[in-house]
């Protein structure tokens, strides 16, 4: 990644050689007019700009590196990047590239310590396993040796001639038979009992850990790594679907007005009510920042039907809580509908949605160019 603490130390040392050649007197002016020499250049925005967007991919993509550390990270990146403005200087910049490092860093290691536990749980899961089996073992062992000892005593029985001696003789062989096996049914019940508890809490531990993996941390909704994995066992189907794909018109700007922070209740709202107008057989997903994506379980015109009913619902006035109080922010959507068709390769069906979601959205704009004219 480009260091913006550097470029902005040459264009001052540039600014500074330029001053000095056209005027020496300029060899003396203050650093703040070499600092605003800087600013003034054009490649500085175009820099602050790439930088910030790097850092919003960063964040993105610690999502699906590790979903239950990454909204953090993401988060604090978002608050650096908020402070990239074209106004800030030097020792802003230094700062903010300074605070993503040590963010880096940090989350490495916190994230490197999350997996490492999650090893280490599934590890015990392997030890309750190993201790349960050489319980049932051991305990196999005992009443095995306790059966061949009665055994034994009843083999010997046939020696004896006394019919009293026999009977006693038999009577404590099936007493002690009779034990035996209820010791080793309870504590055959006791294992089981335990084994079932153990693996129990392991397999709450396990679907929690798949839900977290399979899951937005911000919308709740299936993320993007879930979404692609159920799409490629959809295509080996010959089943009818289609694909739509929804991006929010304007978010960039609300981010920008409004801070990440609102932005990030925005698109909860509005991912609660794109959930809430879908189906129970559609499958919702965040694709990536604004946009979303749906899986329809039908063919093109109930899937165009659904997606106008879905339309009227999130395309509306939402309410958040800004800076400065409660705000309400109307918003729209551009949705891209494609139909799979046969033998389509996965990734031609999603080009073909994100075209027609592109193309909505360029009407949108001329559009509204049109009405202000």
């Amino acid at each position: 990644m480009i260091s913006l603490k550097k470029l902005l130390e040459n264009k001052e040392e540039a600014a500074n050689a330029a001053q000095a050649a056209e005027n020496p007197a300029a060899r003396h002016t203050e650093p703040e007019d070499a600092r605003h020499a800087v600013a003034a250049s054009p490649v500085l925005p175009v820099a602050l700009e790439a930088y910030r967007s790097a850092l919003e991919e960063f964040g993105n993509s610690s999502l699906d590196a590790c979903p239950a550390l990454g909204d953090a990270l993401r988060k604090e990146l978002q608050r650096i990047e908020e402070r990239l403005t074209p106004e800030a200087g030097l020792e802003e910049i230094s700062g903010a590239e300074k605070s993503v490092s040590q963010q880096l860093r940090s989350w490495g290691k916190r994230t490197a310590r999350h997996y490492r536990d999650k090893a280490s749980e599934i590890k015990d899961l392997l030890l309750v396993l190993t201790r349960a089996t050489e319980s049932v073992g051991d305990r196999d062992q005992r009443c095995a040796q306790q059966m061949n000892d009665v055994t034994e005593r009843l083999r010997k029985v046939a020696d004896l001639d006394d019919i009293s001696e026999i009977r006693l003789a038999i009577e404590s062989s099936a007493a002690e038979l009779k034990t035996s096996i209820e010791r080793m049914t309870s504590e055959g019940k006791a294992a089981i009992a335990q084994l079932r508890a153990e693996v129990s809490n392991y397999q709450a531990k396990l679907e929690e850990a798949e839900s977290l993996a399979s899951s937005d941390s911000l919308t709740g909704l299936r993320n993007r790594l879930y979404f692609e994995s159920q799409l490629d066992k959809r295509m080996d189907t010959m089943l009818p679907f289609c694909i739509a794909i929804v991006d929010v018109n304007g978010f960039k700007q609300v981010n920008d007005v409004h801070g990440h922070l609102v932005g990030d209740e925005l698109l909860k709202q509005f991912s609660a009510e794109l959930k809430s107008a879908c189906r129970s057989t559609d499958l919702i997903g965040r694709w990536g920042g604004d946009e979303f994506i749906i899986l329809l379980d039908s063919a093109l015109a109930d899937a165009e039907a659904q997606i106008e009913r879905l339309r009227k619902q999130v395309m509306k006035n939402y309410t958040v809580a800004g800076r400065s109080g409660s705000l309400t922010l109307p918003i729209t959507a551009s949705i891209g509908l494609a139909e799979r068709s046969s033998r389509e390769p996965l990734k031609d069906l999603i080009e073909r949605a994100d075209a027609a979601m592109y193309a909505e959205k360029a009407r949108r704009k001329s559009a509204a160019d049109t009405s202000k004219r």
